[in-house]
C-alpha cells in the first residue's frame, strides 16, 4: 500500500456536495492499494501512519506521531498514486489494484483506523470528491507497506 501522507490544519472531503469527512489538526493521508496487498499490508500501513513523528514537539522537532496529538486522521482512496510515470505522457495504472482488492482493503483499513483512532473520517471509494486542505509546513511524506 502507499500513502502519501500531509500534516494539516485542516481537511475535508466532499462528495455531491455534501461534506462526508472532515478534521482540524492532523494527518490527510491518500491512499493506494497495489495489487500484492493483503490484510497484513493494512496493518503495517495503519500503524506507521498513526506512530508517524510528523508533529512538533516542544523544541520544534519532529518528534510527535498523530498517537501522540491526538490530531484527526482523513483517509482519502487515490489509486492514481500507484500509477507508473516512468515513460511517456500518460500514467499506467497497471500498479494499481483493481477496484475488486482495493476496495475492500480501504474499506479495513477504514475500519480499523477508526478502532484504533477516534478522530477518523475517510472519503468514499470510487465516488468523486472534492478534497480541500490546508497543509501545515508543508509537511509531506511518502509511505509504502512493500515494494512490489
Amino acid at each position: 500500500m502507499i500513502a502519501l501522507i500531509q500534516r494539516v490544519s485542516f481537511a475535508s472531503i466532499t462528495v455531491s456536495g455534501e461534506i462526508i469527512g472532515r478534521i482540524d489538526i492532523g494527518v490527510l493521508a491518500l491512499i493506494a492499494v497495489q495489487p500484492k496487498d493483503n490484510d497484513e499490508s493494512v496493518e503495517r500501513l495503519l500503524r506507521r501512519l498513526l506512530a508517524y513523528r510528523m508533529f512538533n514537539d516542544a523544541q520544534g522537532r519532529m518528534n510527535l506521531s498523530l498517537s501522540a496529538t491526538g490530531g484527526g486522521l482523513l483517509l482519502v482512496p487515490q489509486f492514481t498514486l500507484a500509477a507508473d510515470t516512468s515513460q511517456g505522457n500518460r500514467p499506467s495504472f497497471s500498479c494499481a489494484a483493481t477496484p475488486t482488492l482495493a476496495k475492500p482493503l480501504f474499506e479495513t483499513l477504514c475500519a480499523r483506523a477508526a478502532q484504533w483512532h477516534p478522530l477518523t473520517a475517510a472519503g468514499r471509494f470510487g465516488a468523486d470528491m472534492k478534497v480541500a486542505s490546508i497543509n501545515d509546513g508543508p509537511v509531506t511524506f511518502w509511505l509504502e507497506t512493500a515494494y512490489h
